[in-house]
Formats: C-alpha cells, sequence, structure tokens
C-alpha cells in the first residue's frame, strides 16, 4: 500500500493552466478534463487565499489535508505551482517538491526546444522525475 504513497502530480503554469500531470497509480484514475479542472480550481483556491490571508505577504495554501488526502503545493517565484496529492501524513513532501522544482529548472527549463507556458513533453525530465519518485517512495518505506 505504501507504493501508492504519492497519488498525483500536478505543475500549473502562472496562468492556471495545466502543463504536467502525472498519475502514480491512485485508485480514482482522472481523465483529462478532471485533471483540467482541479489544476484550475487549485490555481482559484491559491489565488483566493493570498488575497484573503490575514498575514500580510502571504504566499497562499501550502498544505491542504483531508480524511482520504493531503495535498502539498509549492510555488516558485516566476508563479509555477507544483502540487503533490499524497495518502496522509506523508513526511518530508516539501523536499519532494523542492527536488521536482529542481529538475523541472535543469531538463525543462534548459531544454531549448521548451516553450514557456506550454505542455511539459520532455523525456529526460519524466525519466529523472520517475526517479526522483522512486527514490522517495523507497525512502518512505524504509529502504
Amino acid at each position: 500500500m505504501a507504493a501508492a504513497a504519492i497519488c498525483s502530480l500536478f505543475i500549473i503554469n502562472k496562468s492556471g493552466g495545466l502543463i504536467y500531470y502525472k498519475d502514480y497509480g491512485s485508485a480514482g484514475r482522472m481523465d483529462t478534463n478532471d485533471s483540467l479542472r482541479v489544476a484550475s480550481l487549485w490555481h482559484s483556491m491559491h489565488a483566493i487565499s493570498q488575497q484573503l490571508s490575514p498575514t500580510v505577504g502571504c504566499s497562499g495554501i501550502e498544505l491542504l489535508e483531508a480524511d482520504s488526502f493531503d495535498l502539498h503545493c509549492f510555488q516558485s517565484l516566476t508563479g509555477t505551482k507544483f502540487f503533490v496529492v499524497c495518502e496522509p501524513g506523508m513526511p518530508h513532501m516539501d523536499a519532494l517538491l523542492k527536488v521536482i522544482y529542481e529538475l523541472y529548472t535543469d531538463y525543462v527549463l534548459k531544454n531549448p526546444f521548451y516553450e514557456m507556458e506550454m505542455p511539459i513533453r520532455c523525456e529526460l525530465f519524466d525519466v529523472n522525475l520517475s526517479q526522483a519518485v522512486q527514490k522517495d517512495r523507497g525512502a518512505f518505506l524504509g529502504r
């Protein structure tokens, strides 16, 4: 059951468009339209939370805890949002999101064929992302 600890990964551009989605075997696999709706909804909730927060300089929601899942979010300085849906109580998701961001900067942004704000189609990013997630799962399992 721990192998499915990370359910899915979303990357949203600064305009709220879904530029990357990866499902890691969650029970309720989403179709393309559902993943676009989730990304759009999260972008909107994140923006509203920044405006409604009583704290000056709030950067938005970083963790959403529910009974059956946790949603961890990292927003880069450029406004790109990375969020992971995982099982409740998963440790070190913030560190995993930062590793994913580093992979994004190394393999997507440095790719001369990638156009900013467009969907990510980069094999090196996919391969290294899979390795990072597997490594994270191994750390969770104590291997």
